[in-house]
C-alpha cells in the first residue's frame, strides 16, 4: 500500500477507501517507507559487515604453512605418497 502511495497513481482519499484504513495512516507508512527504503532495498552494509582483508590474508598464509607442515610428516610417516 505505501508503494502504491508513493507511486501517486490515486490520491490519498481513494487508497484510503480501496484499502479500508485511515488516510493518516496510508501518509504514515508513506513516509515510513521513504525514509527506511535504502535498508528495505538493498542499502549499504554497516562498515562492521565488512571483512578485514589483511586479516583474512594472514590466516590463509597461516593455514597454508600448516598444511605444509603436516603434508611434509604425513610424507616422512609413510602415511602419504609423495607424488601427489
Amino acid at each position: 500500500m505505501a508503494l502504491t502511495a508513493v507511486k501517486g497513481d490515486r490520491t490519498l482519499a481513494e487508497l484510503a477507501e480501496q484499502f479500508r484504513v485511515h488516510p493518516t495512516q496510508i501518509t504514515e507508512w508513506k513516509q515510513q517507507l521513504l525514509a527506511r527504503a535504502a535498508d528495505v532495498f538493498g542499502g549499504t552494509k554497516p562498515l562492521s559487515d565488512t571483512p578485514d582483508l589483511k586479516t583474512l590474508h594472514a590466516k590463509i598464509g597461516q593455514l597454508a604453512r600448516e598444511n605444509d607442515f603436516l603434508e611434509g610428516a604425513l610424507i616422512k610417516a609413510g602415511l602419504l605418497s609423495a607424488k601427489r
